[in-house]
């Protein structure tokens, strides 16, 4: 699990030009944002996204009570989650669903979090563009993350790490399937 900030602040990428010619990207520049909270589960490529305003305690807590209700959280289904040491992580104050069970990962080792990857392959519909206002770079995010959902294989590829834990039968972990 990580967040990421989506907004109306231009994400870039390289474009291919004539040669000799300057290559250009449209783009108009506003500071107006959301935050993209994202669970995503390596080994099936299963992926939750919730876009909120603002990060922090509530937040993160309500987010937490949402993904433990997809997920089917209870006494029958235990989840796992790894995340990394954000204040509104590792608070005492933040509200953490039974039957949800936060792991964090050492300190500077983003390269750890398969979800840290995630965030890229949603940005690649929102980079080069310009948009109306954030309605509409809302809408390209939700397209995406829909999209995203149905190609559980290129998460998968992209995420699954070959150190990610394995159980008794040599299947892959199933922390929130």
């Amino acid at each position: 699990m990580d967040e990421a900030r989506i907004g109306l602040i231009p994400t870039t990428r390289r474009i291919w030009a004539k040669v000799g010619r300057r290559p250009t990207a449209s783009s108009k520049r506003a500071y107006v944002w959301r935050y993209d909270y994202a669970f995503v589960h390596p080994a099936t490529g299963r992926i939750h996204h919730w876009l909120w305003t603002t990060v922090d305690l509530e937040t993160m807590g309500a987010t937490l009570a949402a993904f433990a209700a997809d997920v089917g959280a209870g006494p029958h289904k235990q989840v796992v989650i790894v995340l990394d040491g954000a204040g509104w992580h590792s608070s005492s104050r933040l509200v953490v669903p039974p039957d949800v069970h936060l792991v964090h990962q050492p300190p500077y080792s983003p390269e750890l979090q398969p979800t840290e990857k995630l965030f890229p392959l949603v940005n690649e519909a929102l980079a080069n563009r310009e948009y109306r206002g954030l309605d509409h770079l809302v809408d390209v995010w939700n397209d995406r993350v829909l999209a995203l959902g149905r190609q559980p294989d290129l998460i998968r590829r992209s995420l699954c790490f070959h150190w990610w834990p394995k159980d008794r039968r040599g299947d892959q972990n199933r922390m929130a399937s």
